[in-house]
Formats: structure tokens, C-alpha cells, sequence
């Protein structure tokens, strides 16, 4: 069942969840969140970094797609260097 509870927003924006949730759900000082919001509707969605073995296995996924693509090391660094060029 979902929890549910109400909060005010103060002036500066700030929105407080509310103690038993923030149990419930684990959360801790510092965590981050996606905020999407539609007409009358709001939704934080928690996000956390990927594990070291998540990130491995993404890694691990680039550089193959980047293989199967035909991309060379020297291809990336152009590209860093046009991106650094255009800042």
C-alpha cells in the first residue's frame, strides 16, 4: 500500500517528506531525486549512482557497442576535443 502524507512547500520552494516516510523509504540526508511534475501532479523518484559492478557492466556495454560501430580511440578523443573547442 502506498504511504501517503501531506507537506507544505515553503517560499524558497523547499518541500519536507515528511519523518515516516522518509523511514519507510530509507532515506538519508544528501539523497537525490528526479522531479517531474504535469499539470496538477508531482512525482520524486529517488536515484542513487550505480554500483560499481552496474557501472562495470555499463562500461563493458559502451565499449562494445563502440567495437560494433567501428570506433577507434582516436575518434573519441576528436570528439572530447570539438566539445572542449566549442565551451
Amino acid at each position: 500500500m502506498p504511504k501517503i502524507a501531506t507537506t507544505k512547500m515553503s517560499s524558497r520552494g523547499q518541500v519536507v517528506i515528511p519523518e515516516k516516510i522518509r523511514r519507510e523509504l530509507n532515506l538519508k540526508k544528501g539523497a537525490q531525486f528526479v522531479v517531474m511534475g504535469d499539470k496538477n501532479v508531482v512525482i520524486l523518484k529517488n536515484i542513487s549512482p550505480p554500483s560499481m559492478q552496474e557501472f562495470d557492466s555499463l562500461i563493458a556495454k559502451a565499449r562494445e557497442a563502440g567495437r560494433q560501430a567501428g570506433l577507434e580511440e582516436i575518434d573519441i578523443q576528436e570528439s572530447i576535443n570539438k566539445v572542449r573547442e566549442k565551451k
